[in-house]
């Protein structure tokens, strides 16, 4: 075809952006002045584009309606190719002169991107492609910004971000990927609930940013006149339910904490938190690895994934190991036997790690459990016995006050969820909280808050119990194989663009 019967992004010299809008808006102006239903009513179809390639063999012959985004035009003479895209993939068009008549050259004036319904013939070409040969076609909806790069794909990543819609449009794998999160925060659910779990919603709105040590996003009530807080964590309201006798509690849901931005953090995530009363932390890690095992098999067909080009078996039971026999077999420092915090800090100082004075044994060895043991952690693994000061409502160990009945799950080097023997002795609760406000007023932003209603709640009685949380995106990020929390969240949060 020549040049000028080409749409205007296939030229062989790209045009620049603000030309290519100029000349997608002239065709939008005779588009509208020849009548077409633009940005009106839907396009009925009577099937999708994968349908017609996998219904192939009772569909040949018959008329069927597709509609979807044109990809790609190859126009041979009198006859014509174009691709069309809808959310279950893409089918062939197939257009003949001697039967559009002046509709075939008009149909080459669309432009990729433009969104058409098409009714025609199912058919299979010479060359043995399926296809759907054009009767009649309805232009839909008019693409004013041509898509990237000829649909091969964005590839500067922040635009990728940025731009979602634009991603999605030019990738199946990324449409791909977010459909298995749909699929795996199903298998989610539908794990919880067949193990007698019942889901709930707690407020996101908290007049005490608690459940977790986090630094919170702070809003106002204007008809209250108070401040409140983007929950942080779901925990002490689930706890709660405990409380009124719900034995079995889960919530999916968004928690938002005002913090920094990495492959593996963003400041608004989804988590799954589950309490089951009468368990305990053994039971909670039970759950986790039957979980994240059955969630595998559900959405991949697999215990065995591949992350970052390794091997990962999600087979239960996986390993347990306490945080200072971790930290004795990956650093080579050997706490077991001391619980003095200058022995830690001198094992810190040696490990590179500068601690301020009057840090507690507990927040050294955390100290150097994150930095110098973390990085080794490929997994499946369990990491037991957390210190109480970094362990506010977790149950301290009945042989070792100093270390508590928690533990965190390990993937691919990273903590994808917490959980533990939960606390419910309502004056040691209070206890943990007045030592947290001590952190907080010597700075430690992310201190738990004292939450005097969550104590109340205590004194009526909650139950022994396991508690659970799951951070959801990470699960994806290592059931989709993929490097950062950016890429499993559709719209993860930015900088602003710079403006120009």
């Amino acid at each position: 075809m020549s040049a000028s019967q080409r749409s205007d992004d296939d030229a062989a010299t790209p045009q620049p952006l603000s030309q290519q809008v100029a000349v997608r808006r002239a065709k939008l102006a005779k588009l509208r002045a020849a009548g077409a239903p633009l940005y009106g009513p839907p396009f009925r179809r009577t099937h999708t584009a994968a349908s017609v390639v996998e219904d192939f063999s009772t569909l040949e012959g018959q008329e069927v309606a597709v509609v979807g985004r044109l990809m790609t035009f190859r126009r041979h003479g009198r006859i014509g190719f174009a691709d069309l895209w809808d959310a279950s993939g893409r089918i062939q068009l197939y257009l003949r002169e001697d039967r559009l008549g002046p509709d075939f050259a008009t149909f080459f004036e669309l432009d990729r991107g433009d969104i058409v319904g098409v009714k025609g013939t199912v058919t299979r070409t010479r060359r043995g492609e399926i296809s759907v040969e054009v009767g009649v076609y309805t232009p839909l909806v008019k693409a004013l910004q041509p898509p990237p790069e000829k649909w091969h794909g964005l590839k500067e990543v922040e635009l990728r971000y940025r731009r979602r819609y634009v991603d999605l449009l030019a990738n199946p794998d990324v449409r791909r990927r977010f459909a298995l999160r749909s699929a795996i925060i199903g298998a989610v659910r539908e794990f919880f609930v067949a193990e007698g779990f019942l889901e709930v919603e707690t407020p996101v709105l908290h007049p005490v940013a608690g459940g977790a040590n986090a630094r919170p996003f702070v809003t106002h009530h204007n008809a209250l006149d108070m401040d409140l807080y983007l929950r942080i964590a779901p925990e002490l309201y689930l706890k709660r339910l405990l409380v009124g006798g719900l034995e079995r509690v889960f919530e999916i849901g968004k928690n938002f904490r005002n913090e920094g931005i990495s492959p593996r953090h963003n400041p608004e995530h989804t988590a799954l938190e589950a309490y089951l009363a009468f368990g305990d932390w053994q039971d909670m890690m039970d759950l986790t690895e039957r979980c994240v095992a059955y969630v595998a098999q559900r959405c991949l067909g697999s215990r065995v994934v591949e992350y970052a080009g390794r091997r990962l078996d999600l087979t239960p039971p996986w390993p347990r190991l306490s945080m200072l026999d971790a930290i004795h077999r990956y650093a080579g420092i050997d706490l077991r036997s001391t619980r003095d915090p200058r022995e830690a800090r001198e094992a810190a100082r040696r490990a590179g790690i500068e601690t301020p004075q009057g840090t507690t044994f507990g927040e050294l060895v955390a100290e150097i459990f994150e930095a110098r043991v973390e990085p080794e952690l490929w997994g499946p693994v369990f990491i037991t016995h957390y210190p109480v000061e970094v362990s506010p409502l977790a149950r301290s160990r009945p042989d070792d006050p100093a270390f508590t009945e928690r533990f965190e799950p390990y993937l691919g080097t990273m903590e994808i969820g917490n959980g533990f023997s939960e606390l419910n002795d309502p004056d040691e609760q209070r206890r943990r909280f007045e030592a947290q406000a001590a952190r907080r007023a010597r700075g430690d932003e992310e201190a738990h808050p004292y939450d005097a209603d969550f104590l109340l709640a205590l004194e009526y009685g909650m139950p022994p119990a396991g508690g659970l949380g799951i951070g959801i995106d990470r699960l994806v990020m290592v059931l989709t194989g993929v490097p950062s929390i950016r890429d499993v969240i559709l719209f993860p949060l930015l900088r602003p663009e710079e403006p120009g």
